[in-house]
């Protein structure tokens, strides 16, 4: 138990070193990479005396362009019948940064999960926006960095699949829609901070495909740490209409994002617990016009079943 437990730290501390040493951009999430099925399960909770769950959970991260990242959201999960389960998370987020500080209401996520096996687990499920991605400051359109969600509605669908103590998750969110974004950072003034930012007129954003493996380990009776591995790769080049209203590509917007998590979770009891999420990246993509750059994430959630 030991030399496992100083495995996953030794990794987790040189592949931090790594990340921030190479200039990292951050974490990678659409949404879908938080959501209740696609995060490491310690252990099936036993549907006989516990049908439900409430979490509440609460972030702070640091994102590009100087600019601080936070919110919260409240997230219901229901377990219907032996096979079927469903979940419900409401989101918000806040950026602060560049003398530019907005909070808003994001998004609504809704889940069907399906147990297929003992061991094999189907999610399908939509991401419903707040906003079109279209707030601005000073009759100015905003960036994607400070808007409160990307203003798409999204299709999700993945599969999990536990391996004794190793846990695998594979899912695709899907944009099925594009938001009303509208900004040119040639509309900024040449010594604004924005007009270093990428332009997302008519933003269209291309699908993530992701990839989880968590391995939980046992500190103490009431306390487990699950190292994590999420690889996300991002479909294609996402798109923005110029000042000519030419549709172009956002060259080095696709590719590889690979990102590291430590969960800790503290159970207070068999009903109440507390997870503590922490995260970081290894491989980064070259440009994040999405706004969902991330040096770092921390991750508060308290859970209550019932």
């Amino acid at each position: 138990m030991k030399q496992k437990l100083i495995f996953f730290s030794i990794l987790w501390s040189l592949a931090s070193v790594i990340s921030y040493s190479g200039n990292a951009q951050g974490c990678s999430d659409a949404g879908f990479c938080t959501i209740n099925s696609f995060k490491p399960q310690l252990a099936a909770d036993s549907t006989k005396n516990w049908k439900s769950h409430l979490k509440i959970g609460g972030f702070w991260g640091s994102a590009d362009n100087s600019i601080s990242v936070y919110g919260n959201y409240v997230e219901f999960y229901r377990q219907v019948s032996d096979k079927i389960a469903l979940d419900a998370k409401i989101t918000s987020l806040g950026q602060s940064g560049n003398n530019i500080t907005v909070f808003s209401i994001s998004d609504l996520f809704l889940n069907l999960n399906y147990r297929l096996t003992s061991q094999l687990q189907m999610t399908i499920g939509t991401k419903i926006p707040f906003s079109q991605a279209n707030q601005s400051s000073n009759n100015l359109p905003l960036p994607m960095d400070y808007q409160p969600s990307l203003g798409t509605f999204d299709l999700i669908f993945g599969l999990g699949y536990n391996f004794n103590k190793l846990q695998l998750v594979a899912a695709i969110q899907q944009p099925l829609s594009q938001n009303n974004n509208q900004f040119l950072a040639s509309g900024y003034p040449i010594n604004s901070p924005l007009r270093k930012f990428q332009s997302t007129n008519q933003y269209s954003r291309k699908g993530d495909v992701l990839v989880r493996i968590a391995y939980p380990i046992v500190l103490q009776s009431k306390l487990k740490m699950t190292a994590s591995l999420l690889p996300i790769y991002h479909l294609g080049n996402d798109q923005f209409r110029d000042e000519l209203n030419r549709l172009t590509d956002i060259q080095g917007s696709k590719g590889l994002t690979l990102n590291g998590n430590l969960f800790f979770d503290y159970a207070f009891n068999a009903t109440n617990s507390l997870q503590l999420n922490l995260g970081a990246p290894f491989v980064v993509r070259d440009v994040r016009p999405d706004g969902l750059t991330r040096g770092f994430i921390l991750n508060l959630e308290y859970k209550i079943k019932f």
